[in-house]
């Protein structure tokens, strides 16, 4: 089941970064600010453990590109933003079990509107740590099909990691409405794409299957999942895939930032597999994204 993420008191002191360092009580953005006004902004979350920023690299790069494919007049370089992370993780002296918010908007507008050409005082970086525990527990997520859909590159890329959040927010609120941990979202034409937090995949007699990247994010731990599987020799498909075949898999998971590998036991009411407990597959893989993960993380410093 997932867990319902209580304020962690440790987080009340914390400094927070807002084109530099603030406490967490005074950290704010403007009215004027293109966050507020539109929803213009795009945001990465990062995860820190044992004194290591998991796929910092990567987080950073999505970052940067969604503002470039976003068209932002100013960017942020790479050092800058690592520098504002590290500066923040270290005035709070956080090195484990930290959740990194990080978002980058288009800045204050010098009036109220939408035209990007009101934003004449550069971006904003924010850098929000705050303590907060694994999203999922060890005892597998149940999903409910949601009415609301993925967009697809038709509308507005998913391969941008915006702030407009809405679809996936109603869809949420879907799964709390059934009772269940998230929602499982289609695309336009009824296929699987995601859930509204993770990427999914399943196990089919020994194949692991995932959708296409067409109206889902690629996320950064599902794209380390799949060359792990082709690196221990697990027949990987990423295509199209009905949900009648993830009703029929042996094994479903979802993969996150912060959620990692969480096995699915259940969707729209049909148990997933033999059992309720995790699949041989899906144990196996979790296994050995623990290690490399923590392998590929880069030291804070």
């Amino acid at each position: 089941m997932a867990k319902f993420n209580q304020p962690d008191p440790r987080n009340a002191e914390t400094l927070v970064w807002v084109n530099g360092l603030v406490p967490r009580a005074e950290a704010k953005v403007s009215v004027l600010d293109s966050v507020v006004q539109g929803g213009d902004a795009v945001w990465e979350g990062l995860r820190i453990h044992k004194g290591r920023a998991l796929q910092l690299n990567e987080h950073i790069s999505r970052l940067l590109d969604s503002a470039h494919a976003l068209a932002f007049a100013t960017i942020p370089t790479r050092s800058e933003v690592e520098d504002a992370i590290f500066a923040t993780l270290k005035a709070n002296g956080m090195t484990d079990g930290v959740h990194c918010r990080i978002t980058l908007t288009r800045g204050m507008k010098s009036t109220s509107g939408m035209d990007p050409r009101l934003n004449v005082f550069g971006t904003t970086l924010i850098v929000l740590p705050e303590y907060k525990g694994m999203v999922y527990g060890d005892e597998g997520i149940r999903l409910v099909t949601s009415a609301i859909r993925r967009n697809n590159p038709a509308f507005l890329d998913s391969k941008i990691h915006h702030n407009n959040l809405l679809n996936n927010i109603l869809a949420k609120i879907e799964a709390n409405v059934a009772g269940v941990d998230d929602a499982l979202m289609l695309d336009g034409e009824g296929f699987i794409a995601e859930t509204n937090a993770t990427n999914v995949f399943a196990v089919r007699k020994g194949t692991l299957v995932t959708p296409t990247a067409m109206a889902c994010l690629p996320g950064l731990t599902r794209q380390l999942l799949l060359e792990i599987a082709r690196g221990a020799n697990i027949p990987v498909e990423e295509r199209r895939v009905s949900l009648t075949e993830f009703y029929t898999a042996d094994e479903v998971f979802t993969t996150g930032t912060m959620g990692g590998l969480a096995h699915v036991v259940e969707i729209d009411g049909r148990r997933i597999g033999a059992s309720m407990g995790i699949g041989p597959v899906t144990e196996r893989l979790q296994n050995i994204y623990r290690t490399q993960s923590w392998e590929y993380a880069v030291p804070l410093r």
